[in-house]
């Protein structure tokens, strides 16, 4: 942990968000020096930490209630437990908001409006304040009130579209992303509309309502392959492993593992030809163009570059690529993307004292926001424990030991 001063020092959030899109957003905002109370709900907390398949072990006899998924999104964060369907729950929320620079809020369109918490009601508390509303599709249209998931996103949005096997080859169709792509990009756009937010109130004074939603995340990350179908109007091919800009670009085999080459100019390639021994192939009319080697000829050209790399070992065939500037990396498992020597020298991997913990420490995926000269992200504080901060918040917003008690008799905490 760090107390390195931080761009967001000052700022406080309340984060009413669940799961990971959301979560994601207030834990870069935290990663930047805000103050994030995140509230969840008594004995449960928040569904996220149910989520994954490894949990962090907690010593002498702590349940630590904190799965991957729920790690990974809620590190910088106070946790508060509060019941905010009972009048004293709201009476808190209201509290906090009055001082709050910013609330996020991942329920469905309208939920909060019947409890006296969606904009309009806070905004006549505290006219400052930036809330935002993280949802499926958004607060408006005819998919507005209906759940959403990643998976669901990458199929509605057409990222699937134009990922996986290409057609006509083994196994060809459609293929998820592994990791929750929509979320995290989602939760990345989410602080950035927060950020952009809180730099128009600096201007103006001015709080302001934010409508994230994942359809128009996932949307906007098929990126330059949709801007490809929007002006040409023909849907590009799945390319499977290949690249999306020059070729060749593709996995090849070496003779002990897995190297991603990306040839991806003419130069590259002609390089490439003559490292292979085979200058012929440049000037070769099936590949002699970049539209050729990454389309139409890619996958015999791949083929011809795996029999020339399947004889050489993964050092070599790096080196090798090297020594004539030809962009490659080894394929990493995920073992060996810890011993990768640049991801060590990047310090991605972020152990963190953790009280809780039985090891007396968690490892954590370091912010890719960390190398900032003079304002970096930083890791204070571990995820917390369901409720860890209920009695130091409450103490904050000047409620006595009595009335904390009786919030719990009244099973409001």
């Amino acid at each position: 942990m760090t107390t390195t001063p931080s761009a967001l020092e000052g700022i406080r959030v309340i984060d009413m968000s669940r799961v990971f899109a959301a979560p994601v957003g207030a834990q870069i905002l935290g990663d930047l020096g805000a103050d994030v109370i995140k509230v969840e709900r008594p004995g449960v907390g928040d569904d996220g930490r149910g989520y994954g398949t490894a949990w962090v072990k907690g010593k002498d006899g702590v349940e630590t209630r904190q799965s991957s998924f729920f790690t990974v999104s809620n590190r910088n964060k106070r946790s508060i437990t509060l019941n905010h369907s009972k009048p004293e729950g709201q009476e808190i929320i209201r509290k906090l908001a009055e001082t709050a620079d910013v609330l996020i809020e991942n329920y469905k369109v309208g939920d909060l409006k019947r409890f006296g918490l969606d904009y309009e009601s806070l905004k006549a508390i505290n006219p400052r304040l930036i809330y935002c509303s993280v949802t499926g599709y958004g607060q408006t249209g005819p998919s507005a009130a209906l759940p959403g998931y990643d998976g669901l996103f990458q199929a509605q949005g057409g990222m699937m579209a134009v990922t996986g096997i290409p057609d006509g080859q083994p196994g060809a169709g459609p293929l998820k992303a592994g990791p929750s792509l929509v979320d995290f990009i989602t939760g990345h756009n989410t602080a950035l509309a927060i950020m952009a937010a809180l730099m128009h109130r600096t201007r103006t004074g001015e709080g302001q309502y934010i409508d994230i939603a994942l359809l128009d995340t996932s949307v906007a990350m098929v990126s330059h392959i949709m801007q490809d179908y929007l002006i040409s109007g023909v849907a590009p091919p799945r390319l499977g492993n290949g690249g999306n800009g020059g070729g060749p670009a593709d996995l090849l085999h070496a003779s002990d593992g897995i190297v991603y080459l990306t040839a991806g100019t003419d130069e590259h390639y002609r390089r490439l030809t003559v490292l292979m021994g085979q200058p012929e192939l440049f000037t070769d009319d099936r590949f002699d163009s970049n539209f050729k080697r990454a389309r139409s000829g890619q996958a015999e050209l791949i083929r011809i570059i795996n029999a020339w790399s399947s004889q050489i070992t993964v050092a070599d065939l790096l080196a090798k690529f090297d020594s004539v500037g030809i962009p490659a990396s080894k394929y990493n498992e995920l073992d060996e993307v810890w011993q990768d020597p640049q991801v060590e020298h990047r310090k991605l991997r972020a152990t963190t004292p953790h009280p809780h913990a039985e090891a007396g420490s968690v490892d954590l995926i370091a912010s890719p926001l960390a190398q900032m000269s003079a304002s970096p992200a930083t890791i204070r504080r571990p995820p917390p424990l369901i409720g860890e901060h209920t009695r130091e918040i409450l103490g904050e917003l000047g409620y006595d030991e009595a009335r904390i008690v009786e919030f719990q008799e009244l099973k409001v905490i």
